[in-house]
């Protein structure tokens, strides 16, 4: 069986929120908690967090998880700079077929959804595999090792969305409809936690 890797995205500073989006309750978990309980489910290991503002909070909520966390010093350059901090934690594990990207604020992922995009490629045999939520292609997104040296070379504020871009041939899509709610704002928290987004 082919082995995966999974990058959780949580280094941002959540600027609009006014506090760490990272630690957000949902169903009596962390946000964070919640995206590396589900990475696990779906690939056991590795599974790698790349922290950065915040980092020590993080840490805190985060002990007896066996997932590798990787602190961005460059956070602030954008997430390009974070997917490259990840993968070069990714990369100390060789033979993966590839790895699925996450970030920490779309509370609807779980382990089934991120099998599902494994399941499609195996299935499509394509390079890429994202999920698909209000006509955009976005995360979490399987990318196969192919884009492994693409993904290490982003920097600053370029995104996957970019190689995304350049590779449609190669792209395949998973349905997510509620993929479309990630947690920018304190009225996003609230419409999660009054149950307007139903999962």
């Amino acid at each position: 069986m082919e082995k995966y890797g999974v990058i959780i995205l949580g280094a941002g500073n959540s600027s609009r929120l006014g506090q760490p989006k990272q630690l957000l309750m949902y169903k009596g978990k962390t946000l964070i908690c919640q995206m590396a309980e589900e990475a696990i489910a779906a690939v056991g290991s590795p599974v790698v967090l790349v922290t950065g503002a915040n980092a020590p909070q993080i840490l805190e909520k985060l002990c007896g998880f066996a997932i590798e966390i990787i602190e961005n010093e460059q956070w602030s350059e954008g997430m390009g700079s974070s997917i490259s901090t990840g993968m070069k934690a990714i990369a100390k594990h060789p033979g993966l077929a590839g790895v699925i990207i996450m970030v920490c604020d779309q509370p609807f992922v779980n382990a089934a959804l991120l099998q599902q995009l494994i399941d499609q490629q195996t299935i499509a045999g394509k390079g890429i595999i994202a999920s698909t939520y209000d006509n955009t292609a976005g995360t979490p997104v399987l990318f196969s090792n192919t884009y492994f040296d693409a993904l290490t070379a982003l920097e600053g504020q370029q995104g996957a969305k970019k190689i995304l871009q350049q590779s449609t041939d190669d792209l395949a899509l998973v349905p997510f409809p509620l993929g479309a709610l990630d947690i920018d704002t304190a009225e996003d928290y609230q419409r999660l936690l009054t149950g307007q987004v139903a999962n």
